[in-house]
């Protein structure tokens, strides 16, 4: 059985998902959220867990037999950054405790594209030398300190760490309303039959579908064997907002979008992680393209909140 924490999230609901479709039992666990979004219900194992809670997560044991890890909870910074970094930094060594403790084959851990923060180049891969740099986000420091964490954690345990740079991943159960990605605000505009703001046409950059990001997760948790303890997660192509557009058009003819000319910030090409590693040890490729991904959320959109 795999374990997901956080997995009644946007990315642990689908990494759930397809765990299940490859013919894997999954428990995952719920704290703040605990709605089983309706592709789960009744295929998963919930546990309520507070991963801070260190004899609680421990204690999963004694019901289930767990054979790898995937570790995608986490919490929303406050004011206060001292109290998101302790919550989240317990929550991960009690999971790498827990992993070291019942003996799991793997253990994966949600990082972040925002690792390469300045880089200068536009395809980024695991093989560029993370810079020190001035990080946009308390999220991406954090995630950006998880990853020697986790690999020392687990050395000369047995445990294989991978560590997931997660793209910038949208779709089902995310926040329409999301201050971390523009494309639910926007689409969300075009259902309630607003204009929504005008964007850049050729802005955009990394982008994935969220049932795509959960197909790689679980193929990175089940592969047989990984030849690297990281892994890119994303579609592994730039999306514009040109193309978002013309989604939206496709499903509504007549439907009014007006796009500025060229990027915000001038000239130039927008960054998107590399997904070849990742390809080329698990087989993945993205089912969704641009078009695919709009269709496929305008759908659920009409019958879920979010």
């Amino acid at each position: 059985m795999i374990l997901v924490t956080g997995g009644l999230g946007m990315i642990g609901a689908h990494t759930a998902r397809a765990l299940v479709d490859l013919g894997h039992e999954v428990v995952v666990t719920a704290h703040h959220r605990t709605e089983v979004p309706s592709f789960l219900a009744g295929r998963v194992a919930v546990e309520p867990l507070d991963v801070t809670d260190r004899d609680a997560f421990l204690a999963l044991a004694d019901r289930h037999d767990i054979s790898d890890i995937v570790h995608l909870a986490g919490s929303i910074p406050g004011e206060d950054p001292v109290r998101y970094f302790r919550t989240d930094l317990i929550g991960l060594l009690n999971a790498l405790e827990t992993a070291r403790t019942w003996g799991v084959r793997r253990f994966a851990v949600a990082g972040s594209l925002g690792v390469y923060a300045g880089r200068s180049e536009t395809r980024w891969h695991e093989e560029l030398a993370l810079p020190a740099a001035d990080l946009p986000h308390l999220i991406v420091a954090f995630k950006k300190a998880v990853e020697p964490l986790t690999t020392h954690s687990l050395r000369g345990t047995g445990v294989q760490p991978v560590v997931l740079r997660i793209g910038s991943i949208w779709g089902p159960l995310m926040d329409p309303e999301s201050p971390f990605n523009h494309i639910p605000p926007y689409i969300s505009a075009v259902l309630r039959g607003e204009e929504p703001q005008p964007l850049y046409a050729d802005d955009g950059g990394d982008s994935c579908y969220a049932p795509d990001a959960g197909r790689a997760i679980a193929l990175l948790t089940t592969a047989d064997t990984l030849r690297h303890d990281t892994y890119n997660v994303s579609s592994g192509r730039p999306f514009t907002n040109r193309e978002l557009a013309d989604a939206l058009r496709a499903i509504t003819p007549g439907l009014r979008l007006d796009l500025l000319p060229g990027r915000r910030t001038g000239p130039g090409d927008n960054p998107y992680l590399d997904t070849t590693r990742l390809t080329d040890d698990t087989g993945f490729t993205p089912s969704f393209d641009v078009a695919k991904a709009v269709a496929d959320y305008v759908a659920w959109r009409a019958d879920n909140p979010r």
